[in-house]
């Protein structure tokens, strides 16, 4: 798999219940350590506030599922 980059979104692949995130949780690729071995990902609030910035191994970040957009009839 193709490294992320500096800027991605990814997603938390298992939860870190000691920062509030669940498994799934998006979050931005901050910076790259090792050419992808590990990442710097922060979590953020929806009201913007850095709930957490956790640095990860390759294996817990994935890149986020797309979900079907409903549309309102």
């Amino acid at each position: 798999m193709k490294p992320f980059a500096e800027l991605d979104i990814v997603q938390l692949q298992q939860a870190h219940p000691e920062c509030g995130l669940p498994a799934g949780a998006p979050g931005t690729v901050v910076l790259v350590h090792r050419q992808g071995e590990a990442y710097e990902v922060e979590f953020v609030c929806p009201d913007g506030i850095t709930q957490a910035v956790l640095t990860l191994p390759a294996a817990e970040v994935a890149a986020p599922v797309a979900h079907a957009v409903r549309q309102a009839a």
